[in-house]
C-alpha cells in the first residue's frame, strides 16, 4: 500500500484547529485530527451542489457566492456551468488551503482560479453573506451544519445566519447547504426560516459510489 505523505499544515482562524494536507500516489486529503475532510477522489456531491443550483435557478448568467473553495470542485463545476456573464465569488476562511490549491494541487486546480468571472476572498463567509446580494449562496463549510472545524461555523446555520442568507438572496434566490450527513433539525429550521426546501441525497464519487452526502436546496420564496 502506498503510504500517505504530509506536505503541509495550517491552523484554522479562529478555532485552532490544524489541519493537513496529505498526498497517497496522486490523491489528495485533507484532514483534521482523524476527520478525512476532503478527498480529491470524491468530488461528486461538491460538484453538484453548483451544477444542480444552477439548474434551479433556471439561469447561466448567475451571480454565486461560493463558501469554502476546499479543493475547488464546486467552483470549478460553477466555472463550467455559467455563461460568460456569469460571476462568482469564492470565500475561503483558510489561505494556506488557497497556497496548497496553486502549489501542490495545482494540476486538480486549473485554471479556475484565474477565471476572469471569479473573485476570490481570503475571509470569512459570513461577511460576504452581510455585505452582498447574490443569485444563490453555495456553502460547503466545515462538514455540514454541525460544524467540526470552528465553531464559529454553527452561526451561518443558525436562525439568525439563515435569515442573514434569506436577506442576502434576490428572489427566486437559493441557499445551498453541502452536509457529509443528514439533519433533520437543520431541515426544519430551513423551513422555519422561510424557505421552500428540497433535501437530496448523493453519492461522494462521481460514478455513483462511496458515502452518502445531502444537499439541501432553500428557494428564498
Amino acid at each position: 500500500m502506498i503510504p500517505r505523505e504530509l506536505l503541509g499544515t495550517a491552523i484554522v482562524p479562529g478555532g485552532g484547529e490544524e489541519l493537513r494536507l496529505f498526498r497517497r500516489g496522486k490523491d489528495y486529503m485533507i484532514v483534521l485530527d482523524r476527520n478525512e475532510l476532503m478527498n480529491s477522489r470524491m468530488s461528486g456531491s461538491e460538484e453538484a451542489l453548483a451544477t444542480m443550483t444552477i439548474e434551479r435557478l433556471g439561469t447561466r448568467d448567475s451571480h454565486l457566492l461560493i463558501g469554502g473553495y476546499g479543493m475547488g470542485f464546486t467552483l470549478r463545476a460553477s466555472c463550467g456551468s455559467l455563461s460568460a456573464r456569469g460571476r462568482m465569488t469564492v470565500v475561503e476562511l483558510v489561505p494556506e488551503i488557497v497556497a496548497w490549491a496553486k502549489g501542490y494541487m495545482a494540476e486538480l486546480t486549473g485554471d479556475c482560479l484565474d477565471d476572469p468571472r471569479v473573485d476570490l476572498v481570503i475571509g470569512d463567509v459570513a461577511d460576504a453573506i452581510r455585505y452582498g446580494e447574490y443569485d444563490a449562496i453555495l456553502l460547503d463549510v466545515d462538514n455540514g451544519p454541525d460544524g467540526l472545524t470552528r465553531n464559529a461555523n454553527n452561526r451561518l446555520y443558525s436562525a439568525h445566519g439563515l435569515a442573514a442568507a434569506k436577506a442576502a438572496l434576490r428572489p427566486g434566490g437559493i441557499l445551498a447547504v453541502w452536509s457529509a450527513a443528514p439533519d433533520q433539525h437543520f431541515t426544519r429550521r430551513l423551513g422555519e426560516a422561510g424557505f421552500e426546501v428540497d433535501e437530496v441525497t448523493l453519492s461522494a464519487r462521481p460514478n455513483g459510489k462511496g458515502a452518502r452526502h445531502t444537499i439541501w436546496f432553500a428557494t428564498k420564496r
